[in-house]
């Protein structure tokens, strides 16, 4: 009986009539939905826009104010400022707050123009990079922003109204140096290294231009800037020089120095400096900040770490983080060990301490993919001068790094070219403000340097080094400067310590034109490649480049030079020197040709049982270590959130993904 009476209960609730139906007269009153209106703008970061009337549902669908304001986009129009170290504001602020707070005329949301749009996103974009965020998803000018034809308005109007008075009134003023090529004081990350450069190349691309030499073993970019006046193109007869930091990634002054330095010689090019543009002008400079970034992070990590513990032992501690690669490799210990080979052979007929091959069992070793592009750098560049930046020591040491006996850590081992690495030491340690003080000398080179030079063996002597190589290998003379004993200085010694190296690393690329340059023809007209460039007393010889060009790194004094070559008749010259000649003395040879013995070839083109210069990676390790690279790019660990990404996650808000680079 009960299942029968709660069925016509339900049916007699079925048929009666709706509480609101259309079709009965009086039930009910429409549903009219309220159109939405123009309103006040009311977001405190917007109340400098060139209208006061907005609308909501906003563009992106934010139904009332409050909703706006408690999204991450709005959020992160409030820090954008400080994010971007002032730069590209308020610009990305307005053009933010035109889609957020879109203007409103007569009840009708108008939309923001798309050309403004694509103008801040190309002025901009890499200042998102170095803080290592995507552009944000709302300031998408296909998405969000028209075209003029369909009647778009300007969001910077009001400030460009302002922009042109401020330009009226100060016609006279020379243009404000922009804050991406300004140094600023503070460590950069490597993200924030690369668009730095990005931007001086863009603001002195005349005169500079960046280029990539490889990756990293986790994919970092190594990314050199250079400055001539013809970037990209070798010229005649002009040298190249090549600065390289932060070789060890615990190591960092130098890096933020060589950052200095690429913004200081844009600015002051830019300026008239007269110095600085004929320096550029007559001098190819390449800059690598950063051999090691992935040392770098690890450094920077371990710093951060120990940041707030004062006491001396938490910081012998953290003395080597972030030293090596990220394989654990010290890339100091990791090239070629030519300098083993040529004590070996010193007795032996034909013995040269130039252009020595590399032996094939050094790629049976663990070769780091940092090591391999700089050595393929080397090598396909005539450089002449280079300087690597080290810290832990306030010193330039000089070649030879591996003491000539097995037995003697510390025992002075010199190079056939002692008497010029003297003299490139002492250009940099006299021009540095401190370095060749005694009372300045704060490491453990104190024992055996001379007015802030040291010969690297009698310091400590060591396999596998960088200089070595270079010397060894190429025609090029490097030496290791010591910056302070403090590897990783506080942010606040940053200015001391540029002011005190600035002129030294001018001074420095100057003495690449010290000696002599020329170029070495045939009875024709035609330069020669590969010519012997040897000097009288120094058992240590330069070759000619492609086009018979030559570079000869010489003390004043009188010295006897000889050009000699495979089927050429050997040519003589005796030269002089003068203590203050500014540029190189220009001597060229013209070369007869001769019968070619077979016996000098071989002799001249390899060391016994090593092969011949030319082999280079028999066993095709480059490709490789690309593919390692590449494998370690896509690695979850890379995918490590910024600095900055736990100031927007929001609790119990959506995930602002959309601020990640690789979302």
């Amino acid at each position: 009986m009960l299942p029968l009476l709660l069925l016509q209960s339900l049916v007699s609730v079925s048929s009666a009539p709706p509480r609101c139906h259309p079709g009965v007269r009086g039930l009910c009153k429409p549903i009219v939905e309220e159109r939405p209106k123009c309103t006040d703008v009311l977001l405190s970061y917007c109340d400098d826009m060139s209208y006061t009337q907005t609308m909501f549902p906003n563009i992106l669908g934010h139904k009332t104010r409050e909703e706006a304001e408690a999204g991450a986009e709005y959020l992160l129009l409030s820090v954008v400022e400080s994010l971007l170290g002032g730069e590209c504001n308020p610009e990305i602020r307005m053009l933010g707050c035109s889609v957020l707070a879109p203007r409103c005329e007569r009840e009708v949301v108008l939309k923001p123009c798309r050309t403004t749009c694509e103008a801040m996103r190309k002025k901009c974009s890499h200042a998102f990079d170095g803080i290592e965020m995507a552009w944000p998803y709302f300031l998408d000018c296909d998405r969000f922003f028209v075209s003029e034809e369909e009647g778009c308005y300007d969001p910077l109007e009001g400030l460009q109204a302002e922009q042109n008075v401020e330009d009226a009134d100060s016609m006279e003023m020379p243009p404000a140096e922009e804050p991406a090529t300004a140094p600023q004081f503070s460590y950069h990350s490597n993200a924030q290294m690369n668009a730095i450069l990005k931007k001086v190349e863009e603001r002195c691309s005349d005169i500079a231009r960046t280029y990539s030499i490889g990756r990293s073993m986790e994919g970092r970019e190594l990314l050199v800037i250079e400055f001539s006046n013809n970037p990209g193109q070798h010229e005649l007869l002009e040298p190249e020089v090549k600065y390289v930091g932060n070789m060890h990634g615990n190591e960092v002054l130098g890096r933020q120095l060589l950052i200095y330095l690429s913004q200081y010689l844009c600015s002051e090019y830019l300026l008239g400096n007269e110095r600085i543009q004929t320096l550029v002008n007559t001098t190819r400079i390449h800059i690598l900040p950063s051999m090691n970034p992935d040392g770098y992070e690890v450094a920077v990590a371990g710093a951060q770490d120990t940041n707030d513990d004062e006491d001396r032992s938490g910081r012998h501690d953290s003395w080597n983080i972030g030293r090596n690669n990220a394989q654990n490799i010290d890339l100091n210990r990791n090239f070629p060990d030519l300098t083993s080979v040529i004590y070996g052979r010193r007795r032996m007929k034909g013995y040269r301490t130039d252009h020595v091959p590399i032996p094939d069992y050094y790629w049976f070793g663990k070769v780091a993919p940092e090591t391999y592009a700089v050595m393929k750098w080397i090598r396909s560049i005539p450089f002449v001068l280079s300087a690597s930046f080290h810290g832990g020591d306030l010193v330039v040491v000089y070649p030879y790094d591996l003491s000539k006996h097995p037995l003697q850590s510390t025992m002075f081992s010199p190079t056939p070219d002692d008497q010029v690495f003297k003299f490139l030491a002492r250009t940099y340690a006299n021009a540095h403000e401190t370095m060749s003080y005694e009372s300045a000398q704060c490491g453990s080179s104190r024992t055996h340097s001379e007015k802030g030079m040291i010969n690297g063996a009698q310091w400590s002597s060591f396999a596998g080094s960088m200089m070595d190589f270079n010397y060894l290998h190429t025609n090029c003379f490097e030496v290791t400067v010591e910056l302070g004993c403090d590897k990783f200085p506080p942010e606040e010694e940053l200015f001391l310590a540029w002011h005190e190296n600035h002129e030294a690393l001018i001074a420095f690329v100057e003495a690449a034109h010290r000696g002599i340059k020329g170029i070495v023809r045939d009875e024709e007209g035609n330069g020669i490649k590969d010519v012997q460039i040897s000097v009288k007393g120094i058992r240590h010889d330069v070759t000619t480049a492609e086009n018979g060009e030559y570079w000869r790194l010489l003390t004043p004094g009188i010295h006897i030079v000889m050009a000699s070559a495979p089927g050429y008749t050997r040519a003589v010259k005796k030269i002089h020197l003068p203590a203050r000649m500014p540029t190189a003395g220009r001597v060229d040879f013209v070369l007869q040709k001769a019968a070619l013995q077979p016996d000098v070839q071989e002799e001249e083109d390899a060391i016994p049982s090593m092969g011949s210069y030319d082999r280079f990676d028999p066993y095709n390790q480059y490709e490789r270590y690309t593919l390692m690279a590449d494998l370690s790019q896509n690695r979850e660990e890379r995918a490590e959130k910024p600095w900055w990404w736990n100031y927007f996650v929001l609790p119990g808000g959506a995930t602002p993904t959309w601020l990640l680079k690789q979302y």
